[in-house]
């Protein structure tokens, strides 16, 4: 139950199948449920049913349509008790006056405890915290009664004191709201008290601390809510102006929109929560005993701006099975159990900026049987609406990480690049490998397996290995920014190719087989990159520069007793490395600050280059004009002080006098 709203489900075929709701099902003289004959309706009192159809699960949703306010003079449509609700429901699920299935409910609901009507004109006078404490009794917590060893208590008598008058609460909390402050004369104490402390403190009373109103002039600052804690809404207000990336998605039930991803133990977990442009591709292994269904496709999403927004959901059927049933047990020949189970679920988000604009859902459906395992799929994929093309943005229009770095091909008609890395397949062999695109901020090491036979030609051994490794890099410049433009040349870097190593034709390695020196066996990519700004609080990043090359390996014909009829292994890599530099290069240090380092402000207590700080346009703790007039009027003083104490102005002011 959540709310006013009770939520359940029935399994099985609903067609042909009624539902009902019965209001104090219990027979009040015996105390026994009633016998159901499936009569009723889909309202009853101030309870309404409805019912959500499946393929093979319902929705029963149950709502309570009753106002919750307590009841004020001269009102109607409210709840005269704080127990406002206390009632018995049973729901029925019949077909042809046959019951299926029964629900039974106890509701027992409060009032509201929130108030929303006129507020009294007996309302508490606060006192004005400038001139007196606002809580003179902290530790007087309960109302109307005495809190024992709270001697401040006005309920507390003196009968009552006496019990416990030897362990009554000390300092503020018991009532000590104007400590002794430090500036009292009564104050004085031997120890840590300077000797001109008799000659500047303070002779005054209690009640004119220094303490009353220090928090009274103060700026009120929201507290932002930390993405991982959601507060409590007792309706389905707006819950932000916004998603932010790596925020959680809300359904309209104000919960997380789930679903099923990998742990870091590698296990799937059904009640994950999705990211918001965070894509997801997992597999979970299940069988028809474990199955479970995933969260109902009628959940509706928050779209960031407090409205919902429902999935677009398109059921498609399985034909070829065998690309999901990844291990099928020795079956028995008789009559197996089989199921029509989900095979895979493909999300599509439709984002623009920081809001949701529509979710279209593919669902594949196939038929489990019992023994058999089953491979499922979820994907969820993050498409920009502003984008005109079938090209994935990958930032905010600096790089988010984890999104693929855009490529180009600018010496071809079609721009279009692409830049990769291996992805092994199998038993990892180069021949069945495919490509998968650098996602930027994360460093990538990959490769496959290469089958040399013993009398390879090492210059074509060289060449092949090279082709495999330039066919990762499909592309001549790489974007700034994930908007690069392919129309605007600025807007993109061009990749420094350093080539492999061309090792010199004289130097021979005689007549031995199935040794090649100097193969280009590793493809080592360098990216560089920086913060260059921030948009709504997330860094906005660009690329910089960007570097391919080579390293050389040795190979060697490795076999057995025998090397005829045998293939050895080349393992060829490529590896992707991301660097972090200061969008703006450090200012070197001279040869001065190198010296003479009793100057430098970092090493030394006293900072003589910042004698003058207070007068400069760097110090922001008064205004520029306050602080210059200060500076020029003790420059003065200083200047006129140095005149009177000079000599010579004695003779002068003696003569001025004559």
């Amino acid at each position: 139950m959540s709310g006013l709203r009770v939520n359940s489900f029935f399994h099985g075929n609903s067609s042909g199948v009624n539902f009902y709701i019965i209001l104090n099902p219990i027979d009040e003289e015996t105390g026994k449920l009633q016998v159901s004959n499936c009569s009723g309706s889909k309202t009853a009192g101030d309870w309404n049913l409805s019912v959500t159809p499946g393929m093979d699960t319902s929705k029963v949703i149950i709502d309570l349509t009753r106002n919750l306010q307590l009841c004020l003079p001269n009102a109607t449509d409210c709840c005269t008790a704080p127990l406002c609700v206390l009632e018995t429901l049973q729901v029925l699920a019949c077909h042809d006056s046959v019951v299926l299935a029964h629900l039974l409910i106890q509701a027992e609901i409060y009032a509201n405890s929130s108030f929303t009507g006129n507020v009294s004109e007996d309302a508490s006078v606060i006192p004005n915290q400038v001139f007196q404490p606002l809580g003179p009794c902290p530790c007087d917590l309960t109302d109307g009664a005495c809190d024992v060893c709270c001697c401040c208590d006005r309920e507390c008598t003196p009968d009552l004191k006496q019990l416990f008058n030897e362990s009554c609460f000390t300092g503020v909390f018991g009532g000590d709201v104007n400590p002794p402050f430090n500036q009292l004369c009564s104050t004085k104490t031997d120890e840590y008290t300077p000797d001109w402390f008799p000659f500047l403190c303070v002779q005054s009373s209690l009640n004119n601390t220094p303490f009353l109103g220090y928090f009274y002039h103060g700026s009120i600052s929201t507290p932002r809510v930390p993405s991982f804690k959601i507060p409590l809404q007792t309706s389905h207000a707006k819950v932000f102006t916004g998603y932010s990336q790596g925020d959680p998605i809300m359904t309209e039930e104000n919960e997380y929109f789930t679903i099923p991803q990998q742990s870091m133990a590698g296990q799937c977990v059904g009640n994950a929560p999705v990211a918001y442009l965070h894509d997801i591709d997992v597999k979970c292994l299940t069988d028809l005993t474990s199955y479970k269904e995933g969260l109902p496709h009628d959940v509706r999403i928050n779209s960031g701006t407090g409205d919902f927004i429902q999935q677009n959901v398109i059921y498609r059927t399985i034909a070829d099975m065998g690309k999901f049933i990844a291990k099928s047990e020795s079956l028995p020949t008789t009559e197996i159990f089989c199921q029509n189970v989900m095979f895979a679920e493909n999300y599509t988000f439709i984002c623009k900026d920081e809001n949701i604009e529509g979710i279209n859902v593919t669902v594949f459906l196939g038929r489990l049987c019992d023994g058999e395992i089953l491979t499922q799929r979820f994907t969820a994929k993050f498409v920009s609406l502003k984008s005109n093309n079938a090209e994935e943005l990958s930032g905010n229009p600096g790089y988010q990480v984890g999104k693929p770095v855009r490529a180009a091909n600018m010496n071809a008609s079609d721009t279009s690049g692409s830049l990769n890395i291996f992805q092994p397949a199998g038993r990892g062999l180069c021949t069945s490998a495919t490509n998968t695109p650098v996602l930027f901020g994360l460093d990538s090491f990959s490769g496959c397996i290469l089958e040399v036979g013993i009398n390879e030609d090492c210059t074509l051994l060289r060449g092949n290995v090279t082709e495999r490794l330039n066919s990762l890099i499909q592309a001549t410049h790489v974007g700034k920014r994930s908007n690069s433009s392919y129309s605007d040349v600025n807007d993109w870097v061009e990749i420094i190719r350093l080539d492999p190593f061309n090792p010199n034709t004289s130097v021979s390695t005689g007549n031995l087989k199935g040794i090649c020196p100097d193969i280009p066996a590793n493809l080592n990519i360098r990216i560089i990159f920086a913060d260059v700004g921030a948009v709504q609080g997330i860094p906005r990043q660009e690329i910089l520069a960007v570097q391919t090359s080579y390293s050389t390996v040795i190979w060697q014909f490795q076999c057995g007793l025998t090397c005829e009829n045998t293939v050895s292994f080349l393992p060829i890599t490529a590896s992707v490395q991301f660097i972090k530099v200061p969008a703006q290069p450090l200012i070197p240090m001279t040869r001065f600050q190198i010296n003479y380092t009793e100057f430098d402000c970092n090493r030394n207590d006293v900072c003589w280059p910042q004698l003058f700080y207070p007068v400069t346009q760097f110090y922001t703790g008064e205004p520029y004009g306050q602080c210059l007039a200060k500076g020029l009027s003790l420059a003065f003083l200083v200047f006129l002080a140095a005149i009177l104490s000079n000599p010579w102005f004695s003779k002068v002011w003696d003569n001025f006098l004559i």
